[in-house]
């Protein structure tokens, strides 16, 4: 069995490799090509598609994509904590980020465009999905996550309830199979991916809930009481930080998988360390005479502003902390968003690049980058508070409330 230290070290040696034989790049060169065409031949079934366009079914996939997005899903986990159904939440919280770094990484390893725009017709009704079109395409994002945590989720159910008859097996499965299959032909519809996106993210989402279901019970059992916990995870935020590959052109992947890093780092944190008190199998759930359905709103009224006040709190912590910080270790930084001040620092052409560009030459060849970028320090740290805040500080005010 793999040990905690050897996966670690795993990762390092993949980020020497990775670097040293420029892997990023080969493997690009080797996917782009073929995918690019096959995105680029699949636009006549778009828009064959598309010509069924009514401002009904704008509404309808574009409401169907903001309920499986990360948004949603970052707002909704809270508040599974909070129903009493820690390790489903737990589970799908740390699920989640696997997802979305796996995903994100083989987006911009490929770097494949999304259908052209025009003669596709793109629907972005939100800033969301705005910011999801800068993204590349393969694999489709949605399509990804609704596959893992629907089929995690009937997974639970049926264990959960110990419903083991054919029947409910068979309505879950074609219920999961028809929500995925409205995801995937919204996409398409929205003019947000193609077909091999699609494809690609129902294919993987497969392949990552086949591998969760089976190392899901050791990770929970190592996360509950194991050594160094805490330790270990964040060196592995560390590591993958470090590890996310370089794009060809910017995209705000990067930002996404740093924010559900720091929220897996958070969970693990709260988690590790309050697993007795509040989230053992024993706590209080929800429709319970333990937990009624007044005493649930009362956590919702009173968890949602204090997880927002704590995220607010740490990011302004970490907006002072880590650049003094770094003045003190002498390591050069910039910011791009976060830190006006520090913006006008490393004006060559290198400081234009985006987020995530060389990390693994930031680490090992210092002196091939001017600068770090400051603000993935401060949105790990910012998001690793949310979460802590979310299974931790406010499990704790419930508990001296009575909630």
């Amino acid at each position: 069995m793999v040990t905690p230290t050897s996966f670690l070290c795993g990762i390092a040696f993949w980020i020497l490799i990775s670097s040293k034989f420029n892997l990023t790049q080969k493997l690009r060169s080797l996917t782009q090509p073929w995918v690019s065409h096959s995105v680029i031949s699949g636009t006549p079934i778009i828009l064959k598609i598309q010509k069924y366009q009514h401002r009904h079914l704008d509404a309808f996939f574009s409401l169907l994509s903001c309920v499986v997005s990360v948004p949603f899903y970052t707002a909704f986990l809270p508040l599974l904590f909070w129903t009493g159904h820690c390790k489903l939440a737990r589970q799908m919280t740390l699920l989640m980020a696997f997802c979305d770094y796996t995903g994100n990484c083989i987006k911009d390893v490929v770097s494949a465009p999304r259908p052209c725009c025009p003669p596709v017709r793109r629907v972005t009704a939100t800033k969301d999905e705005e910011d999801n079109a800068m993204e590349y395409g393969l694999p489709s994002s949605h399509t990804l996550n609704t596959v893992c945590l629907s089929g995690y989720l009937l997974h639970y159910i049926l264990a959960y309830t110990g419903n083991h008859d054919a029947f409910a097996q068979i309505i879950g499965i074609t219920t999961v199979s028809l929500v995925v299959g409205l995801i995937g032909l919204g996409r398409i519809y929205l003019g947000m991916h193609s077909l091999i996106d699609i494809i690609g993210g129902l294919a993987l989402g497969l392949g990552i809930l086949t591998i969760w279901l089976y190392v899901s019970e050791y990770i929970d059992n190592f996360i509950v009481s194991g050594q160094n916990v805490i330790s270990f995870w964040a060196a592995l935020c560390f590591l993958l930080l470090f590890a996310y590959p370089k794009p060809e052109l910017p995209t705000p992947s990067f930002e996404y998988h740093t924010a559900f890093n720091g929220v897996a780092l958070g969970i693990v944190i709260g988690i590790h360390q309050t697993f007795q008190q509040f989230h053992h199998e024993d706590v209080a759930r929800i429709f319970s005479p333990d937990l009624t359905i007044p005493a649930f709103v009362g956590r919702l009224l009173l968890g949602i502003p204090t997880i927002l006040v704590v995220k607010f709190c740490t990011k302004a912590l970490a907006k002072w902390i880590l650049p003094i910080l770094a003045n003190t270790l002498g390591i050069p930084i910039r910011s791009t968003s976060y830190i006006p001040a520090l913006k006008g620092m490393a004006a060559d052409k290198k400081s234009d690049e985006i987020k995530q560009s060389g990390y693994v030459q930031k680490l090992f060849f210092f002196s091939k980058q001017t600068s770090f970028n400051i603000d993935t320090g401060i949105r790990l740290l910012q998001y690793t508070g949310l979460a802590w805040s979310v299974v931790d500080l406010v499990p704790s005010v419930f508990s001296h409330l009575g909630l």
